[in-house]
Order: C-alpha cells, then sequence, then structure tokens
C-alpha cells in the first residue's frame, strides 16, 4: 500500500476554498480512502490531500485517467489559482 499526499501552501484567505474543491475533487477521481486537512500549526494556510493506492504503478495509472476524465478536469478548474507552492510525496507502508 502506498500514501499519496498532496501538500499545498494556499494564498492568504484561501485555505478553506481549496480544502473544498480538494475534496470535490478526490470525490470525482473516486481516490480511495481520501481525506483532507488543514493545519492547525506549522506554515499558515496548509492543506493537505492524501489517499491511498496500491502501487506506484496504481498511482501511474490514476495520473493517466484523470488526466482524460472530463469530470475529474472539470472539478480541477481553477484551483491552481488558489495556491502558491505544493509537493506531492509517495510513502510505503510498513
Amino acid at each position: 500500500m502506498v500514501i499519496v499526499r498532496n501538500s499545498f501552501i494556499a494564498k492568504p484567505g484561501q485555505a478553506g476554498k481549496l480544502a473544498a474543491q480538494l475534496k470535490d475533487m478526490a470525490n470525482a477521481g473516486n481516490l480511495r480512502n481520501f481525506r483532507v486537512m488543514t493545519d492547525l500549526t506549522g506554515e499558515f494556510n496548509h492543506v493537505i490531500m492524501e489517499h491511498e493506492v496500491e502501487s506506484a504503478s496504481e498511482f501511474e495509472e490514476l495520473m493517466t485517467r484523470y488526466s482524460s476524465d472530463p469530470q475529474a478536469r472539470e472539478k480541477a478548474k481553477g484551483y491552481t489559482d488558489l495556491w502558491t507552492t505544493g509537493r506531492r510525496e509517495l510513502f510505503r507502508v510498513v
């Protein structure tokens, strides 16, 4: 099992909107066991979306499917305007 963590620093005042849009995107993409979190401490305006995949190859298939899925693309429209920086990490569950 692999945990995919997408971490964003939202623009000031946009963290809640980004979190809501990430939830919509995760639902549209049928992501398994996803969760969206916002900061209580640490960097301000920090929003994280995590979900599970079975393997790195499943993650690659998911990214390919996502890029061609019109419903997922529609839910993602404009989300890049809500954050200043981000990163993705993949963790193997041991």
